[in-house]
């Protein structure tokens, strides 16, 4: 298992993703085991050429698709929580939509 550990950070450590490792010690023997397995497993390669290639506009290839700025939800103001109900609603009322794909570990 030490040596699944290993060949796992150095795995995260590649792609940026060491945080994957931050709650190791909290867990059970079986779950350490879970996890390092899930991680030796994953196509990571293949995961961010997937990614770079999500961001390029198949109309206009040359166009880079940018990260929209944002705001979390839990700081808004009563009025600003208000005003982007608002936002939303009226884009549904007009048959407007987006797809929003959000990363997991939210606390909020």
């Amino acid at each position: 298992m030490i040596k699944n550990l290993q060949v796992a950070k150095e795995i995260l450590k590649k792609y940026n993703q060491e945080h994957l490792l931050r709650f190791y010690d909290e867990l059970n023997d079986d779950e350490k085991e879970f996890l390092v397995n899930q991680i030796c497993n994953i196509d990571f390669d293949q995961i961010f050429s997937l990614y770079e290639a999500s961001k390029i506009d198949e109309v206009i290839p040359t166009k880079l698709i940018e990260p929209l700025s944002y705001k979390e939800k839990y700081k808004l103001s009563d009025d600003e929580s208000t005003y982007y109900s608002i936002i939303g609603t009226d884009a549904i009322k007009s048959n407007k939509f987006a797809v929003v794909t959000m990363a997991g570990g939210q606390r909020h």
